[in-house]
């Protein structure tokens, strides 16, 4: 799980790259929200879960792991289509981008209950998966 975040996050990061080119080469600045969220919310907020991901694996393992994985990756690429729509000036895509945003936003809560559940000390977690695998 924690390599699928990094590799989606790093993708986040390109696209993020060239859409902050066109903004500058085109000069339509009114797209900076739309680059922050890509950059911050893609590339940095995956990046991050990614990391977590990896060094626990119990919570990357855990169904609100696979969950937060799912609803942050659908739902970001709703809230960010929408709002290339909205700020464009179609106002009848505002309920996308609540969708889009709500599916984010949940699976950022789902992320940090399942931090608070299932992310312990890491030295912990492994000496007793080295005292596991050496019986």
């Amino acid at each position: 799980m924690g390599a699928k975040l990094i590799k989606i996050a790093s993708i986040y990061f390109v696209v993020g790259v060239f859409f902050g080119m066109f903004m500058s080469i085109t000069h339509q600045f009114q797209f900076a929200s739309v680059h922050a969220h890509l950059n911050l919310v893609g590339w940095v907020s995956l990046a991050l879960a990614g990391f977590v991901y990896h060094v626990f694996p119990k919570a990357a393992c855990s169904m609100l792991g696979k969950i937060h994985f799912w609803l942050h990756n659908i739902g970001l690429p709703i809230m960010m289509i929408g709002l290339v729509f909205l700020v464009s000036g179609v106002q009848a895509v505002e309920p996308v981008v609540a969708v889009g945003g709500s599916l984010t936003a949940i699976a950022v809560v789902l992320f940090t209950i399942n931090v608070l559940k299932n992310v312990g000390e890491a030295k912990e977690q492994n000496v007793n998966q080295n005292k596991t695998t050496s019986l």
